[in-house]
């Protein structure tokens, strides 16, 4: 409640309070005293005619008795008057109301009633002759009540009116000066502080005024305070900036130097790097033909010499060669494609004399759902597993060098491969890992003088991997050994699960192999060539003996050991010798065989079984080579996805072909429900489309099922910058086909894709291409050049596959839709909607590249660029154009038309 209230309830309420007590008490009181005197009055009047009317009952006089009751009932303003008997008998009534019954003698007890014995004269017996009763009749004491009331009534509302003006002046003079005091600080707290409140007469409300004047006077001095402060602080922040904007162009500066520095000092070293080496390939050329001279001990010691330090020199040339050209931004990858099994087994052949001078286990593992080919760059994949491989085989003493190739994932014609290289070498610690593929580092100094080597060999892997969209990492333990893996993502449009490269036809093969991985291996291959292998210990007869010998089975003992088991084995033999043929005896073989140097290959394994188990099969036929890929079905199936009629039709008239099953469906909500129970060999995916884009349905499709992840779906859009292109081609996309369609590069698709080749035509992207750049506007212009058609069916026929009636088709389609597209196109512009005004100039610039329209197809296509570089702040003068443009082409229907008719 506030002040105001309190004070008017205090001033007003407690003297109308009081006052209506004091008037409820006079009323009570007056009302009290009123019936009193009426009742008196009336026991007087009634004792005067009790003698009276006692006679006149004695004498039974009723005459007499009717004239006293009337007299007593007109005096006294009486309702009712009764007489009864001295035995309780009514004698007379007379009035308004009716009398008490006969037998109800204590009239006195109820109320407006009076009651008074009739005696008889002095001197006779005082036994009452009858009884007198009458009824009071109170209506001039109730009007007197209410006469009162209604006095005190008016006089209280007089009262309260008087007290409410005393009570609210005196609540303003005492509240008004409080109410301003706020006001004032609210003002302050908002911030103004130019406010002065006027002192008050009041002792207590002056102090108030004077101390709120003192706060807003301190505020504002405050606030002044804080304005120089924030004015010197601005200043000198601007002063600070300006320093560090020098200090920012300063190092721009330098930064550009270190860069064009950089940048000189790579070309330096790769310009050098290439210089050194076609010398040193000289140097080491002419010290192998001097090696075939007759030379003496000590001259070929200073021989061999020479030869390894320009093989070092040699590597570390080549390694400062990749590593500038890395670093100049100069190394391009090619695509080519790659059988990945023979890609591993040749860069193990490279490796296989050290690790035979070492005595090491060099075994490859390629797993069986590696499809094959691929598409990548052979040269930097066999770069990076020969580094890897190197120094695996470098660091490592005694045990073995696994290489691993696994299916990381699988999704369209996208596969991602993880290659793993491990060694049961020196290993390394923590800290040594963290440095390890920085460039010039080595885990130890000394490395680099007892193992050779200039530190840039992992760092070029890093640096390659990274290229091709991978990733490398290392696990190791001191002691143990390493594991170096690395990812390394391939393209796979012509890829098929690796078919079984030999039938062995269920031959019985004994196998003894040592050393775990390689028998696990020889095993997988048995079982996978449908061969059974044996322990080497079984006694059941077999077809061939495959021996897996160590350089220690060849010594004295081991070798007549071995010898014997050759002798009494009673079919083929093939050896697998871990070493050379130059260190190692031969083993005699009585019943033919074959010897096969560790680390063999697939091929060379694969070769050699058919000479040894099947050898009625076609030797001349190549041993490593793939099978061919299948023939191309009879009917191939083709989806075409596509919210523009015009679009599908001429689509689906330049994919004629007996060999293609076409299906046309206008939105990504269609294509799913197709997807959900068909299959088709490729898709060609329209990007803008209402509800569902290209993009959303080409990501819900692959999540259908395997078939659908593998399968080619083609971006057909009219418009696309290279960001986009990228963007569409990580979502899942697996190429970009660009409006108007090029009948070459389609058939290219087609043929990549499918294995299809389509008829060779004459390209119509180059025809428009040319025309509409040799016509483009400038930059600062938006107007289209006068020597630009608006209709060139001659044009329209060639991008329509050299069908004239399809041209003209689209066209009159084209100049049909033109009113709604220009009507969408300028609400979307004033309502500055920049995705609907795209979407309609997206859709306008596909439909006008199918048709002979170059004036058109030129600015829409100018438009779109613009929009989506620019937004819509400089493609205000553009649209216009665009819309003249649109008027001219419709201007050009009636004239189609009656050509038509003539023809």
């Amino acid at each position: 409640m506030s002040l105001n209230s309190r004070l008017l309830f205090a001033l007003l309420g407690l003297p109308l309070l009081v006052y209506a007590l004091m008037g409820i008490l006079l009323v009570v009181l007056s009302d009290a005293q009123a019936r009193a005197e009426y009742t008196d009055r009336l026991e007087s009047a009634g004792q005067l005619l009790a003698p009276s009317l006692a006679d006149a009952v004695a004498m039974r006089d009723s005459q007499r008795l009717e004239q006293l009751a009337s007299q007593l009932l007109n005096l006294n303003d009486l309702r009712t008057v009764a007489l009864y008997g001295a035995q309780g008998n009514r004698l007379l009534t007379m009035g308004l109301s009716s009398a008490p019954a006969d037998n109800q003698l204590t009239i006195d007890e109820e109320p407006g009633w009076l009651n008074l014995a009739l005696t008889p004269p002095e001197g006779s017996e005082s036994t009452p002759l009858g009884w007198l009763a009458a009824e009071m009749d109170t209506r001039a004491l109730t009007l007197k009540r209410y006469k009162l009331i209604a006095s005190l009534s008016l006089g209280g509302m007089l009262l309260g009116m008087l007290m409410f003006l005393v009570a609210f002046a005196i609540s303003r003079y005492v509240t008004r000066p409080i109410e301003e005091a706020n006001q004032a600080l609210y003002r302050l707290s908002r911030g103004d502080y130019r406010l002065h409140l006027e002192p008050s007469q009041a002792t207590e409300l002056y102090q108030l005024s004077c101390h709120v004047n003192v706060l807003a006077e301190h505020f504002q001095q405050a606030k002044r305070d804080m304005q120089t402060q924030i004015e010197q602080a601005t200043s000198e922040l601007q002063e600070s900036m300006d320093t560090i904007e020098e200090q920012n162009i300063k190092l721009d500066l330098a930064h550009r130097s270190a860069l064009r520095a950089n940048a000189v000092k790579s070309e330096f070293l790769a310009n050098m790097s290439h210089e050194i080496r076609t010398p040193l390939n000289g140097i080491i050329g002419f010290c192998r033909l001097l090696g075939r001279s007759a030379l003496d001990t000590r001259q070929q010691e200073w021989l061999q010499h020479v030869r390894r330090a320009s093989d070092n020199l040699l590597m570390l040339v080549n390694d400062v060669l990749d590593f500038s050209k890395l670093e100049a931004n100069r190394l391009t990858l090619e695509e080519a494609d790659i059988d990945i099994v023979a890609l591993v087994d040749e860069v193990l052949g490279l490796h296989a004399p050290e690790a035979q001078r070492k005595q090491l286990h060099l075994v490859a593992m390629v797993y069986d759902d590696v499809p094959t080919p691929l598409c990548g760059d052979p040269l930097r994949i066999h770069q990076v597993l020969n580094n890897l491989i190197s120094n695996a085989l470098k660091f490592t003493h005694k045990g073995e060098v696994i290489v691993r190739v696994m299916l990381d994932n699988l999704e369209g014609q996208h596969v991602v491969l993880n290659l793993s290289v491990s060694d049961t070498g020196i290993g390394l610690s923590d800290t040594q890992q963290q440095a390890l593929f920085s460039a010039f580092c080595q885990a130890e100094p000394s490395h680099s003088r007892q193992f050779g080597g200039s530190g840039l060999g992992l760092t070029i892997c890093r640096q390659l991997i990274e290229r091709m969209g991978g990733e490398i990492s290392v696990e190791s333990e001191l002691g143990i050994g390493s594991t170096f893996s690395f990812t390394l993502p391939l393209l796979a449009h012509k890829a098929i699960e690796r078919p079984a490269e030999i039938n062995l036809s269920n031959a019985v093969v004994r196998l003894y192999e040592n050393h775990a991985p390689t028998r696990y291996l020889l095993e997988h291959f048995l079982h996978r060539w449908e061969a059974q292998p044996l322990a080497f210990d079984s006694p059941e007869p077999a077809q061939l003996l495959i021996l897996g010998l160590e350089h220690d089975d060849f010594n004295a003992e081991r070798y007549s050991h071995w010898q014997t088991v050759i002798d009494q084995t009673a079919c083929p033999v093939l050896i697998l010798a871990n070493g050379n043929n130059f260190d190692l005896p031969a083993l005699r073989l009585p019943h033919g065989g074959e010897t096969l140097y560790k680390p063999f290959s697939r091929a060379q394994l694969v070769a050699s079984l058919k000479q040894l188990l099947q050898p009625s099969l076609d030797l001349d036929k190549p041993v490593g080579s793939l099978p061919a890929l299948p023939v191309v079905p009879q009917t191939l199936k083709l989806l075409i996805v596509d919210d523009n009629r015009p679009n599908r039709e001429l689509l689906k008239s330049m994919l004629e072909n007996p060999n293609l099953a076409i299906t046309t469906v206008e939105s990504g909500q269609q294509a799913l429900e197709f997807a959900r129970s068909h299959n088709v060999d490729m898709v060609l995916m329209d990007i803008r489309m209402p509800g569902m884009d290209g993009i959303q349905t080409t990501q819900a499709l692959r999540r259908l099922s395997s078939t659908w992840a593998r399968c080619p779906i083609i971006a057909v859009t009219a418009h696309v910058l290279s960001n986009e292109r990228q963007q569409w081609l990580a979502a899942g996309l697996d190429d970009v086909l660009i409006k108007p369609i090029d009948e070459a590069q389609l058939d290219q698709l087609l043929n990549r894709f499918l294995g299809l080749t389509q008829r060779q035509s004459v390209s119509t992207t180059p025809l428009l291409s040319q025309t509409l750049l040799q016509n483009a506007p400038k930059p600062n212009s938006h107007k289209a050049p006068a020597t630009l058609p608006v209709v060139d069916l001659e044009m329209g026929a060639r991008l329509a596959g050299g069908k004239e009636y399809l041209a003209r088709e689209q066209l009159k389609r084209l100049t049909d839709s033109l009113a709604e597209s220009e009507q969408h196109m300028r609400a979307a512009f004033a309502q500055q909607n920049l995705p609907t005004l795209l979407d309609w100039v997206h859709g306008l610039n596909g439909a006008s590249r199918y048709c002979g329209a170059p004036e058109l197809a030129l600015l829409v296509e100018t438009l779109e660029t613009r929009l989506r570089t620019g937004g819509l702040n400089r493609a205000e003068a553009l649209l216009e154009e665009v819309y003249r443009a649109m008027a001219r082409l419709r201007a050009h229907r009636s004239r189609l038309l009656s050509d038509e008719l003539s023809r």
